[in-house]
């Protein structure tokens, strides 16, 4: 399995629309094979920040999906950004 997770930071006044343009990839991504779990989501607390959870099946299922990343708009409305790939070995439920 491989988890994606960070952030972006971006204009308090660009999140949403960011967000709003996010959509179809978020849409994108949960139907795509290998696709566990695909999340953009505005901070609760920093109205800056958007947090970015994905979580795959294999790094072959996150090569198939990527294309080139964000578009070109929402690159230049980024900020900042820490997102990083974890493999992860094992799983353990805490439901």
């Amino acid at each position: 399995m491989v988890i994606v997770a960070g952030h972006l930071v971006v204009d308090p006044e660009q999140r949403n629309s960011y967000l709003f343009d996010c959509v179809g990839i978020v849409e994108q991504a949960r139907r795509a094979p290998g696709c566990l779990d695909f999340s953009i989501s505005a901070d609760l607390v920093d109205a800056s920040r958007i947090v970015i959870f994905e979580r795959w099946e294999s790094r072959a299922a996150v090569e198939d999906f990527r294309d080139g990343g964000p578009s070109d708009a929402q690159s230049a409305a980024i900020r900042a950004a820490s997102v990083a790939e974890y493999d992860v070995a094992g799983v353990r439920s805490l439901t």
